[in-house]
């Protein structure tokens, strides 16, 4: 909308601030205004997907809408500008670079924010688990959000059924406009609906009638997608395996669970891998470290930001568990649980899904026995976990019923050689068919 040259001095621009460690940009993912509204200070505008978290960001400013700079789907660069607001009542100046993404400014960052955005150790994961609503609208369910991004709707004019008032699928579902009865579909099995045809040309059922599929690459998928690239492109990578008799962790982990100290733990055998894994870190450093191509220089990190692959309706997720190195099994646990019901509901932040130094991916969960995962960019080393079945196995000489589980190592083959590659992995191992050196290390 233009503006005269006189009210040039009123109009002020919000620029798309910092969003975390290392994110160049974000995709918008709505607006929670339109041209001629009237904005107040810190009222949510917009919601912008990065590739971690789904971000609300607050006027930093009060007046009226005057331009909308960028559409939903829009990779908008930080920095760049994205809307305009017309201040009458005084002259107000911008936010600086220096000001932009403060936790005055960022949804998520804020006073308001800090108490869910934080991580609070040793509490259990169903207090911590929390969402970050705005005073101005709902909030929604990531799968919320995608059907609504797929059918065009805008979740500002939905009103939501869930828990504090939260957007669901169902709620976006009953918001889509009824057309008319000749324009709508027919439902699969309806009798009068035309046979469909198969690819090769006879008749068949309804689930023919779509021969494809389309859906827009963005957000999570969009960026994850990106460093797979980077990952398969620029680091040599090597993978190593071993099959592990893990009964004794089984047996050890069920007796954990009778105790007081782990009564309200979510304990899992993820949790005793992970605990492993730290363990064989500080036995062997030179499998948590990076490749600094600039410098040409490997940097060994002597502290472990633990990432746990979490699957996600958005996508595959990575948070970390910052200097994992200095926590308890019990703790391990607690976090584990929590950082991963925040990424499943969207409430995690940037800050929880970057900076991770090692990864430990578990497909087991899928009923998957291995896999040979990329290494995530800026780390040196991934393990996948497969899934731990009963099996037949050759113990103290004889046939007998164990729990066996098969584990994998991907790793940067220019700084980690196959000897280091496999002792890590055998460490591993070692901690998992004895597991009570490895608790003796604790």
């Amino acid at each position: 909308m233009p503006e005269s040259a006189a009210d040039d001095s009123h109009i002020l621009e919000f620029r798309l601030p910092d969003l975390g460690e290392g994110l160049a940009d974000g995709d918008l993912v709505s607006w929670a205004v339109a041209v001629g509204d009237t904005v107040e200070l810190n009222q949510t505008i917009a919601e912008v997907e990065t590739a971690k978290a789904v971000v609300a960001l607050p006027s930093p400013f009060s007046g009226t809408v005057v331009e909308l700079l960028a559409e939903p789907g829009d990779t908008v660069p930080v920095g760049a500008p994205l809307i305009r607001v017309r201040n009458d009542l005084e002259v107000v100046a911008p936010p600086t670079a220096e000001s932009v993404g403060r936790p005055d400014v960022l949804v998520g960052y804020g006073p308001e924010a800090e108490a869910t955005s934080r991580r609070r150790r040793g509490a259990p994961p169903a207090a911590m688990a929390a969402t970050t609503p705005s005073a101005h609208r709902a909030s929604a369910t990531p799968a919320a959000r995608k059907l609504a991004r797929e059918l065009g709707i805008d979740l500002w004019f939905v009103a939501g059924s869930g828990p504090d008032g939260a957007v669901t699928v169902a709620d976006v579902r009953a918001a889509v406009p009824v057309t008319a009865p000749s324009a709508a579909p027919r439902a699969a099995g309806d009798p009068s609906a035309p046979p469909a045809r198969r690819p090769d040309g006879t008749e068949g059922s309804a689930g023919f009638r779509e021969r494809e599929a389309r859906e827009p690459v963005a957000g999570v998928r969009k960026r994850t997608a990106a460093a797979m690239v980077a990952s398969a492109r620029t680091i040599p990578q090597a993978s190593t395996f071993v099959t592990v008799d893990c009964t004794a962790s089984m047996e050890l982990l069920d007796h954990l669970r009778t105790t007081r100290s782990f009564e309200d733990v979510p304990l899992t055998p993820l949790s005793l891998v992970a605990r492993a894994v730290l363990a064989a870190i500080g036995d062997h450093p030179g499998i948590n470290a990076a490749w600094d191509e600039q410098n040409q220089q490997i940097v060994t990190k002597h502290y472990v930001n633990l990432g746990i692959a979490v699957a996600t309706e958005r996508g595959l997720l990575v948070p970390t568990l910052k200097e994992a190195q200095t926590l308890s099994l019990r703790e391990l646990s607690r976090e584990i649980a929590w950082l991963a019901e925040t990424a499943r509901s969207g409430t995690a932040t940037p800050a929880d899904l970057l900076g991770g130094t090692f990864t430990i991916t578990n497909v087991g969960v899928f009923g998957v026995d291995s896999g040979v995962p990329l290494v995530n960019p800026g780390e040196g080393a991934i393990l996948c976990l497969g899934a731990i079945r009963k099996r037949p196995w050759v113990h103290r000489d004889e046939l007998a019923v164990r729990w066996v589980t098969t584990l994998g190592v991907s790793f940067d083959h220019r700084m980690i050689d196959g000897e280091l590659g496999a002792r890590f992995l055998a460490t591993v191992a070692g901690f998992l068919e004895d597991p009570l050196t490895l608790l003796s290390r604790v």
